[in-house]
């Protein structure tokens, strides 16, 4: 159309096809080394459009606002920074998290260790409320997870960091006011051997995610220079929060109840060692991800010190 007869001229938006698009982010970000350059290119076209990834598809045109803020958000990408602090999501189970600079982004290995808590839920019996501990829950990501899905559950997540911890609330806040069960959340460090004493014997299960890279490992840009030092390492041999936590650990938890410890996949065995030589834990046994490599080690409370 050319001028209206009020001298009106057309404004219609030209947009243009997602795919190529889509390509081109592809191309950049893999020439960046960032390790998954399609899901990430695909997760922020997502993002701007306001879809499921799975989506995509049902949108095959972007217009130029939207393209101008794609291609900005693939350049940042490409510089390193985390996919996670550019949706300013990241999730765990059934739920999403407010994650960014200052907090751990959940890593979807750590599912495997959701769904061993649930699963090691069901066998706690049903007219028993489950109590539930995470230490280092950093955004609260498991301790969220698991209230969602059992509602029924007593869920207590302790954090030291300070900026962690206001990211945890943050969620907390969100999640309770989206109807979820409330967890409490305790400024606490998980060093210390007087903590949650008055949950002593009565824990079902813990789990953890704690700093255990050892010192001096090499990292990705995304981990080295956005996620929290403090959220990372564990000194040398990536144990020195995890040692600690082993005696809090057999307090806490009554008997038959479970712990899941996440851990570098180089001290998987000294990890199990640490659980065995304690004298009160049994079915001590290591569990690898989905590549094979050993993510945690799981133990069940034995009724006393053996």
């Amino acid at each position: 159309m050319g001028l209206s007869r009020g001298g009106a001229q057309n404004n219609t938006v030209t947009r243009v096809q997602l795919r190529p698009v889509l390509v081109e982010a592809i191309e950049t970000l893999r020439t960046a080394g960032v390790a998954s350059p399609r899901a990430d290119a695909e997760n922020l076209a997502a993002h701007v459009l306001g879809l499921e990834r799975g989506r995509l598809l049902l949108a095959p045109l972007i217009g130029p606002e939207q393209l101008d803020t794609y291609r900005a958000l693939v350049a940042r990408r490409a510089e390193r920074i985390p996919l996670q602090h550019l949706t300013g999501q990241s999730s765990m189970g059934e739920i999403d998290l407010e994650v960014g600079p200052g907090v751990f982004v959940p890593r979807p290995e750590t599912e495997l260790l959701f769904a061993w808590a649930l699963a090691r839920l069901e066998t706690v019996p049903h007219d028993h409320t489950p109590i539930v501990v995470d230490l280092c829950t950093g955004s609260g990501a498991l301790a969220l997870a698991i209230a969602h899905a059992r509602p029924d559950a007593e869920v207590h997540a302790v954090e030291l960091d300070p900026g962690a911890l206001r990211w945890a609330r943050r969620n907390a806040e969100l999640h309770s006011a989206a109807g979820d069960t409330p967890i409490t959340l305790h400024h606490a460090d998980v060093t210390d051997p007087g903590l949650l004493t008055e949950l002593d014997g009565r824990v079902d299960i813990v789990v953890t995610n704690p700093p255990y890279i050892p010192e001096g490992a090499e990292l990705s840009p995304e981990v080295a220079e956005h996620d929290p030092h403090r959220a990372l390492f564990g000194g040398p041999d990536g144990l020195d929060v995890i040692r600690p936590m082993v005696p809090l650990i057999g307090r806490l938890l009554r008997p038959g109840g479970g712990v899941a410890i996440e851990h570098d996949d180089s001290n998987g065995g000294e990890l199990t060692r640490l659980l065995a030589a304690d004298g009160r834990f049994g079915e001590v046994a290591e569990h690898p991800d989905l590549a094979g490599k050993p993510r945690f080690v799981a133990a069940v409370s034995s009724a006393s010190p053996t």
